[in-house]
């Protein structure tokens, strides 16, 4: 039996799948439907869709590609991405969304988790924290909307958003993202101390030993992005999931 979970996350760009390296020089994939129904073939635990853009545009989810991307996907489905009230959140449950994502919600209107937890339970919200380690190796708290470190604790924001309801915590390492360097298990550790519940870890796998690695670090379930969408040292598009008795052999 697997123990963890093992969840694709593909971001989104104008209505098109990208990839991108330390969440800049975003690289066109593909098309959304299309790779949900490759992940479908592959029977993956969960997926998740981030659209890059919407907060950062200050605009509203994209409703129409949402319900054809749960329309196809037959696994339990995440977003984020433009989320800003519990009215938006509620259209998105109502496409076929299972959990929402809330990032720049987070800073801006912390409020709004708890006030989705308690119309549709704490399962239903997950606290996307990006963090970054500067140049001195220090770990700031990032705005994904302003790009750029913020004063506030990384630490004390894990704490609070435990405290509003967020049912996981979707840690994500910007530095090591679309790098393959691996996880940064040294902040997975520190988190999984700080808070109770479970930490899916993103940013930085190449491969299925590193889920081993992030697992022994802390993490409830491995997220990734790169090694799901590209293959080989010239980096060529392939929508890819290992099998079950390769993560059997590491996550059991």
């Amino acid at each position: 039996m697997i123990t963890h979970r093992v969840i694709p996350v593909l971001l989104l760009q104008d209505g098109a799948l990208v990839k991108t390296h330390r969440f800049r020089q975003p690289t066109y994939v593909g098309d959304p439907i299309n790779a949900i129904r490759i992940f479908n073939e592959k029977e993956v635990d969960e997926l998740f869709l981030i659209d890059i853009t919407a907060s950062r545009e200050n605009r509203e989810p994209d409703y129409e590609l949402i319900q054809d991307c749960a329309s196809e996907c037959f696994m339990p489905l995440g977003y984020g991405g433009g989320i800003c009230d519990v009215a938006q959140a509620t259209r998105l449950f109502d496409l076929g969304i299972e959990k929402v994502s809330l990032q720049t919600s987070l800073l801006q209107a912390p409020d709004l988790v708890s006030q989705i937890a308690e119309k549709y339970g704490n399962q239903a919200v997950v606290a996307s924290v990006d963090i970054r380690r500067n140049w001195r190796g220090q770990i700031k708290l990032w705005s994904a909307k302003e790009q750029r470190p913020l004063r506030r604790d990384w630490k004390e924001h894990l704490r609070t958003v435990q405290t509003l309801g967020a049912g996981e915590i979707l840690l994500n390492a910007v530095h090591r993202d679309g790098t393959g360097q691996g996880y940064d298990c040294t902040t997975i550790s520190e988190a999984a101390q700080i808070v109770e519940i479970p930490i899916i870890a993103l940013g930085g796998a190449s491969n299925i030993q590193d889920f081993a690695t992030a697992v022994g670090a802390g993490a409830a379930a491995l997220g990734a992005g790169r090694m799901f969408v590209f293959e080989g040292p010239h980096q060529a598009v392939l929508i890819s999931y290992p099998g079950y008795q390769e993560l059997m052999e590491v996550l059991s």
